[in-house]
């Protein structure tokens, strides 16, 4: 991010992003060598996250309402994995607590993939994350999938219901890449370049190879990811002030 803001605006730099290297980690870190709202300009959204919550086997829980049940039953006993503080599956699971009302205890890794592992290991019952970490484990039976954080159901986990689905409005996280330029960049190169973005994801081979992935292609005007960069700037910023999250 920090290369890319100091990139000349000639169009022949562009930056591909994950939602909260712009709207998570300015809350996180004291200091940062960009400003989030300011040092870029947006191209297009190119695709959403799908998480999902997963749970060991072993756990007692089939769906959402039992998850919350078994939490609140055993306040601050049971713990979540996440790839570290202020990663994108403790964000995500704090936004759950807080809307629950449940205590589960953070456990952090280095890493989702690490996370995950233990996890499937039955060393800690609980984790949001990405469909494309959890799919293979959900697949043969190693993790159980509660529910995903999603607007809509996965096409990869058709019979897993959303949260809302399973009672638990206003509970949906899902992360999103996006392609952006430095500040200053014409128009006519950002339109260009938001043309070009639509015709390759608007290509059936690009489409399946990124929902093979666990993301669902999607795209954007640049007005469009403007005003979807400012919203969950400020929504992640109140969340993370309200739970009090630190960034390491």
């Amino acid at each position: 991010a920090e290369r890319l803001a100091r990139a000349p605006a000639d169009g022949y730099t562009i930056g591909a992003m994950g939602d909260s290297m712009l709207t998570q980690v300015p809350h996180l870190q004291a200091r940062i060598n960009y400003d989030p709202l300011n040092s870029f300009e947006p191209i297009s959204v190119l695709a959403s996250v799908t998480m999902v919550l997963v749970v060991h086997p072993a756990v007692a829980v089939t769906n959402l309402g039992e998850l919350v049940a078994l939490a609140k039953a055993r306040p601050g006993t049971l713990d979540y994995a996440s790839g570290g503080i202020g990663s994108p599956q403790h964000v995500g699971m704090e936004l759950f607590k807080d809307i629950t009302g449940t205590a589960l205890t953070h456990v952090p890794f280095r890493g989702a993939a690490q996370a995950a592992l233990d996890v499937v290991s039955g060393r800690i019952p609980v984790m949001l994350t990405a469909l494309s970490v959890a799919l293979p484990f959900i697949r043969d039976g190693r993790l159980r999938a509660v529910a995903v954080a999603s607007k809509q159901r996965s096409a990869l986990l058709p019979a897993v219901p959303t949260a809302v689905e399973s009672g638990l409005p206003g509970y949906e996280f899902t992360p999103w890449v996006a392609i952006y330029a430095p500040k200053g960049t014409p128009g006519a190169i950002i339109d260009r370049l938001n043309r070009e973005t639509g015709l390759a994801l608007a290509d059936p081979a690009v489409r399946d190879r990124l929902l093979a992935l666990g993301l669902e292609p999607e795209t954007s005007t640049p007005g469009e990811l403007a005003v979807r960069l400012k919203d969950d700037h400020a929504r992640m910023g109140k969340l993370i002030k309200a739970v009090g999250i630190k960034g390491e």
